[in-house]
């Protein structure tokens, strides 16, 4: 359910994000726009390599330079361009007005400091506190993501935790300093399945406490299915489809959407016979195919798919696709020929 107020709080606009490499530039984010509304979901599903991750790393400007560089575009934070800040500005910016969950929480937690100081660090680092109100407000944090036993909690070590508990320690981390935004990049991936749906509850229920806006980054279309308000989908670097969550799923109008969601099992499928994955392999980011960037892989491409890339443009209200065809999938004609 959307509960934002449509107030823009983040806009993305014409994001392009390189990697300078001996075999070449590797384009990994081609011009994505998007914007994020106050208290609202976002979901930016996509394969292994469609600029997710990376996307979000610019957002915070953590891109590794080099071999990586943003090259181009805007990043409008409540109206002020993120890239325009200076380091120190940048510093204080990260974890206290947009934070973010990474993907493996063994590799960003530190093995040789505890929980508990860990949590104090972020704490202190963007707050006029002791070292006593950090402390407790570190109690109250893991208490809200969960946490039992908090004093033997608080100073123990990392290895010390499952992988849930860890991920939830690093959510407490992220929502440490109230952030406007939170981004969680794959928060489930080395996670089991019960434990993928407590934390995507705990993600939902801390958005509405903290009345924060979320960016969640996933392959798993029942992720955003359940927890998102609107949906952006990735190819190779670039957005092809951007609409809220039940056009997506009950309207899809780029073929690559449709096959995302023809490779997935449904308990309420209704098709017969195997799950239909998308034939091939996504394009090599260094040597991008003339036209449209999907068409080899595509089963509706059609003469004129080779020649231009299809801009991102606007199907219907608040629907974007970039395919030559997004208006016959719009009026289900080529779903009924197959």
């Amino acid at each position: 359910m959307d509960s934002s107020d449509n107030r823009k709080i983040l806009e993305v606009k014409n994001l392009k994000t390189y990697f300078y490499t001996d075999g070449g530039i590797v384009k990994a984010v081609d011009g994505v726009s998007f914007d994020l509304k106050v208290m609202e979901t976002l979901g930016i599903v996509g394969e292994t390599g469609s600029g997710k991750s990376v996307t979000a790393l610019s957002i915070l400007r953590l891109i590794q330079q080099p071999p990586g560089k943003i090259v181009e575009g805007e990043i409008l934070f409540n109206g002020r361009n993120i890239l325009d800040m200076n380091m120190k500005e940048l510093q204080d910016f990260r974890g206290n007005r947009i934070s973010m969950v990474f993907q493996d929480p063994m590799t960003s937690l530190n093995p040789v400091f505890t929980i508990g100081n860990q949590l104090m660090e972020a704490i202190i680092a963007h707050r006029d506190v002791d070292k006593k109100t950090a402390k407790m407000e570190s109690y109250r944090l893991l208490e809200m993501v969960g946490i039992p036993d908090l004093k033997r909690r608080f100073n123990s070590y990392p290895h010390e935790f499952s992988g849930g508990m860890r991920q939830r320690v690093m959510i407490a981390m992220a929502i440490a300093n109230s952030p406007d935004i939170l981004i969680a990049d794959e928060p489930t991936t080395a996670l089991d399945v019960t434990i993928q749906a407590q934390i995507l509850e705990l993600l939902a229920e801390l958005k509405d406490k903290t009345r924060s806006s979320i960016i969640i980054i996933t392959h798993d279309l029942g992720v955003v299915a359940k927890y998102a308000d609107r949906v952006m989908v990735m190819y190779a670097g670039k957005p092809v489809e951007f609409s809220d969550v039940d056009t997506i799923f009950y309207k899809p109008c780029h073929p690559y959407t449709l096959g995302l969601m023809k490779s997935v099992a449904r308990l309420d499928e209704t098709r017969q016979g195997q799950l239909k994955p998308i034939e091939g392999t996504p394009p090599s980011l260094i040597d991008l195919p003339e036209g449209c960037i999907f068409r080899k892989r595509c089963e509706y491409a059609v003469s004129g798919c080779e020649k231009v890339y299809p801009p991102l443009v606007e199907i219907e209200k608040g629907h974007y696709a970039s395919c030559i065809r997004a208006a016959e999938f719009l009026n289900n004609t080529l779903e009924r020929k197959k």
